[in-house]
């Protein structure tokens, strides 16, 4: 039970692959057991799930575990360096969104990109609900976040962002939504956020 939420949890390439080590320690017990008291079934099946798990184990903790490693280093080297901060696109689900006083309202699930200029086009931000149960789905165009190296700003209050249209979770729009006029960030405010992601 234990390695089945841990993989299930998907809270990164150490945590799943410490989750197929366990089921692996599970399906060489098993094995074991198997062997000890002439069960070929239960032997074999086992033998069976301890591969499929060592794959699980070289996929999370080797392969995937160095693909964000790197992308975290290059986020923390880009921060050190005379360069533009930089973060994984990969993070991108998941990161913490607040608005522009602080208060986090949710977390961005996915973001689109426009295919011929590579530039980020809006973004879904998930509200409320428990663990994804009665959650709220809006889409909110790019140029109103302040990228930080722990997560977005959203250049508006918490108020009018909820006051944004909900999205059927599977029926995104195909352009990013319009910008509204209360929308617009006053610049002292938008200097604020920059300030604080400084």
């Amino acid at each position: 039970m234990i390695a089945a939420m841990m993989t299930a949890a998907n809270l990164g390439a150490r945590v799943t692959g410490s989750g197929f080590v366990v089921f692996t320690l599970g399906s060489l017990a098993w094995s074991v057991v198997g062997f000890a008291s002439g069960q070929t079934n239960l032997l074999l099946t086992n033998l069976f799930l301890t591969m499929v798990n060592l794959v699980g184990i070289w996929r999370w903790l080797g392969r995937q575990r160095g693909y964000e490693d790197g992308a975290r280093r290059a986020a923390e080297r880009s921060r050190d360096a005379a360069a533009p901060s930089l973060f994984a696109a990969s993070a991108l689900a998941g990161l913490p969104v607040s608005d522009i006083r602080g208060e986090e309202i949710g977390k961005t699930v996915d973001a689109m990109i426009e295919c011929k200029s590579g530039c980020l086009s809006y973004v879904v931000v998930s509200s409320g609900g428990i663990g994804g149960i009665d959650e709220s789905l809006r889409a909110v165009p790019a140029s109103l976040f302040e990228c930080h190296a722990d997560g977005l700003v959203l250049l508006m209050s918490a108020a009018e962002f909820e006051k944004r249209d909900r999205l059927d979770s599977a029926a995104w729009p195909a352009r990013p939504p319009q910008t509204r006029r209360h929308d617009a960030v006053p610049a002292t405010e938008r200097a604020h956020v920059a300030a604080q992601g400084t």
